[in-house]
């Protein structure tokens, strides 16, 4: 009872009550307004050519079709719906904070004046990942660096010892951008090390995305941010009225200490995430602490969102690294963001999927994929590589877990192995191929992340955390179940039917 008092006098809650009065309203004087004119006709015509207008528009075939099945379904509301809803096209104001990102990250990489360099010796190391090194540097505007160094952390539990140690040692600066931060223990450990690096001068930036804390932090968080001495921000604030932005979240994970430590990864800062609280079995997470040069891509990463919030400007070369690491391979951070039409981060591990000889392994909590990852896949494990997936055996949204059932058989039957964690549930996202390149970071195998969120991660080319992920990649398939051919036959035919219509609209979800 309490929980449920808790769900219905919550602000998500209060918003969606209002925005669907909003479009019940909506939808009611467009009915009175077709009804009353007598062209119910033409603007079932109208609805044909937005579903004619859905199929040539540059978008991905999933969407697509989602779309032009709620048009079908309702002619005449479907329409309506996708001009709310549906639209991805740019705004005046997304153009500018577009081109304002593009500016931030241009400016920044004039501060690798070695980039070049760099590229070359990873062509002498191995041309295929320079030239996904490439495609990253110009679709995300971020550089691959050496004089850096990095650590892994393969569960979250032993992340937060040292995030918490970095923390302290801040002398100039802290920025934290997370997207769910939760009152609790591993939150009161961070404020508690926040609040002494402030009295001492250090400057606390924290940028959460509102939607992400909607249940789990007070409205006015920010104001109390504030009142304990922090600047603070929410990103892109749940209003309680119909909007197309409301889709467009920060899902990113982002610590930067005096520009020259930085971490990313899955982990959340809220108890689960580091298993101080049991909601679905065991968590099982990853990060990674990358220190020296490569860090600038991170700090400007951080402050393109905080400054695009505010639409101000600031001087970045305050926040400069200081410290030139060991050199440990190659190392890449990058960005993607929704303002844009490039699906960078699908692309990039596409890429690796592409160009794998022996095997390609991967962790992902959601597996809503496109055609053309299904087909990657497929191809690479058709081709002999050893292609692996790990997927929560427990999930945290049952209905994303039937979606990624979906694709098991067609999957299974080109030889990819699925496996799923047993002991609960797994948000690391990371990719490991060939013991030459892995990225970790934000970014799950599935629509949002691709084409809705901001994400963020990090791209090794010949480091040493490939050992650390390969063995963590090891431990997971001990740990899991192998789902066999004969698995999937056992599901009776009406869950399997209901599986394909989830599967349906689940891009547009």
């Amino acid at each position: 009872m309490k929980k449920f008092l808790k769900i219905i006098t919550g602000r998500l809650f209060f918003s969606a009550i209002l925005i669907m009065a909003q479009l019940a309203i909506i939808i009611l004087f467009f009915t009175r307004a077709v009804n009353s004119s007598g062209w119910s006709q033409v603007f079932t015509l109208i609805s044909f050519v937005f579903g004619l207008w859905v199929i040539f528009n540059k978008t991905e075939p999933e969407y697509a079709i989602g779309w032009l099945l709620i048009i079908m379904i309702l002619p005449v509301y479907g329409a309506l719906l996708y001009i709310i809803f549906g639209k991805k096209t740019l705004t005046f104001l997304g153009k500018k904070r577009l081109s304002k990102f593009v500016r931030s990250f241009n400016d920044a990489r004039t501060f690798n004046k070695n980039r070049e360099i760099t590229h070359k010796k990873l062509l002498n190391y191995d041309p295929d990942l320079a030239r996904q090194s490439n495609y990253i540097s110009r679709a995300a505007f971020s550089s691959a660096w050496q004089k850096t160094e990095a650590k892994y952390y393969p569960i979250g539990d032993d992340f937060f010892p040292e995030f918490l140690k970095q923390l302290d040692r801040a002398e100039k600066f802290i920025f934290i951008e997370f997207f769910i931060i939760s009152l609790g223990e591993m939150w009161s450990k961070v404020l508690e090390v926040l609040k002494r690096k402030n009295a001492e001068g250090v400057e606390i930036r924290i940028l959460y995305d509102d939607f992400g804390c909607i249940g789990v932090l007070p409205g006015n968080y920010v104001k109390q941010l504030e009142a304990m001495g922090f600047k603070a921000r929410a990103f892109n604030p749940v209003k309680p009225h119909v909007n197309s932005r409301m889709n467009y979240r920060d899902h990113r994970k982002i610590c930067v200490i005096d520009g020259n430590v930085a971490f990313t990864g899955g982990v959340n800062l809220s108890d689960e995430y580091i298993n101080r609280s049991i909601r679905f079995g065991h968590w099982k997470d990853n990060a990674v602490k990358i220190w020296g040069l490569a860090v600038w891509d991170f700090t400007i990463l951080f402050l393109s969102m905080w400054d695009i919030n505010k639409g101000l400007e600031e001087d970045l070369t305050r926040f400069q690294p200081t410290l030139e690491a060991k050199d440990d391979g190659f190392v890449q951070p990058f960005g993607d963001n929704p303002l844009d039409e490039v699906a960078m981060a699908e692309t990039a591990y596409l890429q690796i999927i592409n160009l794998a000889k022996e095997y390609v392994w991967i962790t992902t909590p959601y597996l809503v994929i496109t055609r053309s990852m299904i087909n990657a896949l497929s191809i690479a494990a058709q081709s002999g590589v050893d292609v692996r997936l790990v997927v929560p055996n427990i999930p945290d949204k049952k209905y994303v877990q039937e979606v990624s059932k979906s694709f098991y058989l067609e999957l299974i039957k080109a030889g990819v192995k699925i496996y799923e964690y047993s002991p609960g549930f797994i948000h690391s996202k990371m990719f490991i191929s060939d013991d030459k390149v892995s990225i970790i970071g934000t970014v799950n195998m599935d629509y949002r992340s691709f084409y809705l969120h901001f994400e963020c991660g990090v791209a090794f080319y010949g480091s040493s955390v490939i050992k650390d992920v390969k063995k963590d990649m090891e431990d997971l398939f001990v740990l899991s179940d192998l789902i066999n051919y004969n698995d999937i036959l056992s599901v009776n035919i009406f869950q399997r039917f209901y599986r394909l219509i989830l599967r349906l609209f689940a891009p547009i979800l």
